[in-house]
């Protein structure tokens, strides 16, 4: 996040069209490409370990109807997090958040989305993201931010760690009007996080009046691709970022 004129381009999951999203094996596939940033999920193990998956079940690995939390992260190391994919070469445990930090903090700017879904306690919220900022460390050293879709969770996470960039994460039924409101009242946001449908030059306009970051997901064909360009979005991301690199640098 060195350059906040540029458009940032970041991995959605790392490169997961090539490998199983959020494994070792995808967020390297994406650093082959000059990317920018990747982006990733983190939920919280039975044992509270910060690990990186996105969906709310384990499904697709073999588990219906079990989540992340109802596994000690020593059982899901054990797990194959990559098998469900035609690209995977190899299986892969879980990756805790700690492993992700290590391997690809210096690297590129990283997009850690917090996961919250319906009925999690707000203390098991808290507990999650205090682990998160202990890993996370100061943010003095930079690009790193936290994004989510909870706005008490951010609240939170501001309230600990006043320095570490926010992200509010906006779903399609938002207008500018909600965002307008959410910044009256928690202007400590660095920025928002919307889809590409749901942008436009309005708001691109009041956030960057305001000094506040613009992102955009997922933008996922050319056409949404260019439009975010043609908004001067800060942070782009995507599942294809080889595409949207050669367009932004084309």
């Amino acid at each position: 996040m060195n350059n906040p004129s540029a458009c940032l381009i970041f991995a959605h999951r790392g490169a997961n069209k090539e490998a199983a999203e959020n494994t070792r094996a995808a967020f390297n596939k994406a650093l082959q490409y000059p990317i920018d940033g990747l982006e990733t999920d983190v939920q919280l193990s039975l044992d509270e370990i910060p690990v990186l998956w996105h969906d709310w079940e384990l499904d697709k690995l073999g588990h219906p109807g079990k989540c992340i939390d109802d596994f000690k992260f020593a059982q899901l190391e054990q797990m194959d997090f990559a098998g469900y994919c035609p690209f995977a070469v190899e299986p892969e445990g879980v990756l805790g958040l700690k492993e992700f930090i290590d391997l690809y903090r210096g690297r590129c700017n990283l997009d850690i989305e917090l996961k919250s879904r319906d009925g999690e306690s707000q203390q098991r919220l808290e507990r999650k993201i205090v682990q998160m900022l202990a890993i996370i460390g100061s943010p003095a050293s930079g690009g790193v931010f936290i994004s989510s879709y909870s706005l008490p969770g951010l609240v939170f996470a501001h309230q600990h760690a006043p320095d570490l960039p926010l992200y509010y994460l906006l779903s399609g039924h938002h207008t500018q009007t909600d965002i307008e409101r959410f910044l009256q009242e928690y202007n400590f946001l660095a920025g928002f996080c919307l889809p590409i449908d749901i942008h436009n030059e309005s708001i691109a306009a009041f956030l960057r009046d305001q000094g506040k970051g613009a992102g955009v997901y997922t933008c996922n064909n050319e056409e949404a691709i260019q439009k975010a360009l043609d908004l001067k979005v800060n942070i782009l991301i995507t599942d294809y970022p080889q595409l949207a690199v050669q367009m932004r640098d084309s």
